[in-house]
């Protein structure tokens, strides 16, 4: 059965595909080559197959040659995107430190107008007293001569009425003296009158001053009630933008702010509070005002003395391409998946490398891995990492500031091509370092 289906199946081939045969002659002799139709089948075969693979990997090479000029494309667009944005990102950063810078001189005019109104409301204030201590002494003073006058009064009344009476017990010694008597009543009293007309002058002139004052003092608190609003208004401006940073990195504020002030305790403390009255009262609605703006700015301090201390920055200012995120990516090494714990800056070999906040040096060497490493501890339990370097520019134990040089960009350690890999690490687990530049961006 399967002898005669081979001798079919050879018949079949031998219709379509007759044997051949391929002579080869030299001087001498002649030969040839049987071309069988199972050998001529088996050539097909060969050179279809040879044919289609050619045709196959030239589309697949065509393909991936429109792909990656596609993804060229895309990678310029995306380029000239992020450019576009760092150069807006740039402006709004400008806007906002005019306007910082703006605030700030607004807030020194308003500091030096308050301390100017202060000093004119206490000696207002002193005046007023004055004036209420004189007031005191006329009154008194006018009593006791009302009090004099009507003594006297009833005396001269008592004299003319004996006198009218025509007492004879009377000599003309006696009556003499009543007429000096009578004469020196008249004399006091005219006196009397005298000083009771100047004390009620004196007294209308007071009052007249007490309520010019008043209308003074009604205009300084209008003034001050106006310094006061322009100054809450530029605390607010000024402190909630920073607030929003620290918490748009996911830090805790108030615990931050109470650390930095510990820190800072020795150097003066809080501010001290205003207190208007002179008199020892408890402090009125103004000094509540003024004590609730000197606190917002001790809050505005500690807030700029913890931007200082935290990586808000970056550490590349030449100009440079991001050419990897955080988070998982496609090790170029390797082919696998792995976690990228910071961001890579490109630029060229030797770009400088700054500090991105306040900090010391805790290590200035070699990791494997890293290349040439530079770790710098910062407030906070913040740390960051500046890894692949060609040469280090500090040494372990260095305490260094926010856009001190700390070393050049390189390649060394694992690396495909020249960058910086930057890295910021709270309580010793990594963070995506973009959310504290993109914070800074956004306010600074």
């Amino acid at each position: 059965m399967k002898t005669r289906l081979i001798h079919k199946l050879h018949r079949a081939l031998e219709r379509r595909l007759p044997e051949k045969r391929l002579f080869l002659r030299s001087d001498t002799e002649t030969r040839f080559i049987r071309l069988k139709p199972e050998t001529q089948l088996i050539g097909l075969m060969g050179s279809s197959l040879l044919v289609a693979w050619t045709i196959i990997a030239t589309a697949i090479l065509l393909m991936d040659s429109i792909g990656a000029g596609n993804f060229r494309d895309q990678a310029k667009r995306d380029q000239m995107v992020y450019q576009e944005r760092l150069n807006a990102l740039s402006s709004e950063r400008h806007m906002r430190a005019e306007e910082a810078l703006a605030a700030q001189d607004r807030f020194n005019s308003a500091l030096e107008q308050i301390s100017v109104m202060q000093s004119e409301l206490l000696a207002s204030e002193d005046r007023r007293r004055e004036v209420e201590t004189g007031l005191e002494v006329v009154q008194k003073t006018l009593r006791q001569v009302m009090v004099e006058r009507d003594r006297y009064r009833d005396e001269a009344q008592t004299l003319l009425t004996a006198m009218e009476s025509g007492e004879g017990g009377t000599s003309s010694v006696g009556s003499s003296e009543m007429e000096a008597t009578v004469a020196l009543l008249s004399s006091v009293l005219q006196d009397t009158a005298s000083e009771r007309d100047t004390t009620i002058s004196d007294a209308a002139d007071a009052l007249e001053q007490a309520e010019v004052l008043t209308e003074k003092l009604a205009t300084m608190e209008k003034r001050n009630d106006e310094i006061f609003r322009q100054l809450e208004e530029a605390m607010t401006v000024s402190v909630k933008p920073l607030d929003k940073m620290f918490r748009a990195a996911g830090m805790n504020t108030d615990s931050m702010l109470n650390q930095v002030r510990r820190g800072y305790s020795g150097q003066g403390g809080p501010l001290t509070p205003l207190n208007f009255s002179s008199m020892g009262f408890e402090p009125d609605a103004d000094s509540e005002r003024a004590n609730r703006i000197i606190e917002q700015m001790d809050q505005l301090n500690l807030y700029r003395i913890a931007a200082q201390k935290a990586p808000f920055a970056t550490p590349v200012k030449s100009a440079f391409r991001f050419t990897s995120g955080f988070g998982y990516r496609r090790d170029p090494k390797t082919g696998g998946r792995r976690m990228h714990n910071g961001v890579d800056f490109a630029a060229s070999s030797g770009t400088p490398l700054y500090a991105t906040a306040d900090g010391v040096v805790v290590h200035a060497g070699w990791q494997s891995g890293y290349g040439r490493l530079v770790k710098i501890q910062h407030e906070f339990g913040i740390e960051t990492r500046y890894a692949h370097l060609s040469r280090l520019r500090v040494k372990v134990g260095q305490r260094v500031s926010r856009g001190d040089r700390i070393g050049d960009m390189g390649a060394s350690g694992r690396v495909t091509g020249v960058h910086l890999h930057y890295e910021v690490r709270v309580g010793g687990k990594p963070v995506n370092p973009m959310t504290y530049i993109k914070a800074a961006n956004d306010v600074f």
